[in-house]
């Protein structure tokens, strides 16, 4: 059973430096074992064994309060679904019909994915703009497991991985960043053009093939060969994620200097529909409570927490809608009523 998803240990604070326009942090990491195929060429039996391995590993670090396991081909598919809408597993990895599974930590901010496109991929997650403390986090969970297991590793390039671009620490940080102001002032396009020139990826919220609902873009780092963690982590952390901050910040400023009372009309009417909307889509639910949040930020919008915000941008997904009101499987094709009642509910 996971987490009831109203659970106040699932990250929906930012209240950090940049936490106005970072909503969250990511850190991801890939490991093969030595002596066994990568995952898309080894057999079933070889892929159960690797699980074997992995599930009797002593589990330091993040896991060292308590790890819960979920086998993926036997596991409920809401609970799939709502590790997927919390960036804790992937859409290929809950699809999937080989053996693997995946373990969770107690605080439900921590996973390893066993048999993705990796043997194992560990992800770390938090509110707002936390990359030193997840990198700090990760590297003493990967020291932790390297006690136990014996990784693909080569002299020159460094941790194998199944794919190149992950070769070397294998190591990905990602930020989940809210770009409203620059998307209303269509510079959107200026910003994809300098992460593609700094080898930045930028996808939407849950990664790779996704859509950027509610003005919501993940951005990571591309490359890791030949870059040791702390390279990476101080030019990602200490100057692109700055950087691309700024720009949003400097174009919330044009917009409530050139128009207060249109950026102030655009969030009231969208808290107006939030508060009395009956049929709500998850498109319509990311693009007001986006608005709402910009408002919060512009200061046009006071009495609703900046976290209320972030919260609700998790829980109007489809699986979190279905366990915070337990919905009946007939409900779950058409939830926007159940999506508009929650909303209201909570910005009451």
């Amino acid at each position: 059973m996971m987490h009831h998803a109203d659970d106040p240990t699932v990250p929906y604070d930012s209240d950090t430096p940049l936490g106005d326009v970072v909503l969250s942090s990511r850190v991801r990491l890939a490991r093969n074992l030595s002596g066994y195929p990568f995952v898309n060429r080894a057999s079933p039996d070889q892929l159960l064994e690797i699980v074997h391995r992995v599930q009797t590993t002593p589990m330091g670090g993040a896991f060292a309060s308590g790890t819960r396991w979920i086998n993926l081909q036997s596991s409920d598919e809401t609970d799939r679904k709502l590790l997927f809408e919390r960036n804790l597993i992937s859409k290929h990895f809950s699809e999937g019909t080989h053996p693997r599974c995946v373990a969770l930590s107690t605080d439900g901010c921590a996973s390893i994915m066993v048999n993705e496109e990796d043997h194992l991929r560990a992800q770390m997650f938090a509110g707002g703009f936390r990359l030193h403390s997840l990198v700090a986090a990760m590297t003493q969970l990967d020291r932790s497991l390297e006690q136990s297991l014996d990784y693909a590793f080569h002299p020159r390039f460094g941790y194998l991985t199944a794919c190149p671009t992950n070769l070397g620490t294998g190591i990905r940080i990602s930020v989940m960043l809210h770009l409203p102001a620059l998307r209303i002032l269509d510079e959107l396009e200026k910003m994809r053009r300098s992460a593609k020139e700094l080898k930045l990826a930028v996808r939407g919220i849950h990664g790779e093939g996704s859509d950027a609902l509610g003005e919501l873009f993940q951005i990571s780092n591309q490359v890791t060969l030949g870059r040791s963690e702390d390279d990476l982590l101080e030019e990602f952390a200490g100057v692109i994620v700055p950087q691309i901050v700024e720009y949003e910040r400097q174009a919330r400023l044009r917009i409530i200097e050139t128009d207060t009372a249109a950026a102030s009309d655009r969030a009231h009417r969208a808290v107006g529909i939030l508060r009395s909307a009956r049929l709500l889509s998850l498109e319509e639910a990311f693009k007001y409570l986006s608005r709402v949040r910009l408002g919060i930020a512009l200061g046009v919008v006071e009495k609703i927490p900046l976290s209320t915000v972030n919260r609700l941008l998790f829980e109007v997904q489809p699986a979190h809608l279905a366990r915070i009101l337990t919905l009946s499987p007939t409900a779950r094709g058409d939830d926007r009523a159940a999506r508009a009642t929650h909303v209201r509910s909570t910005l009451e």
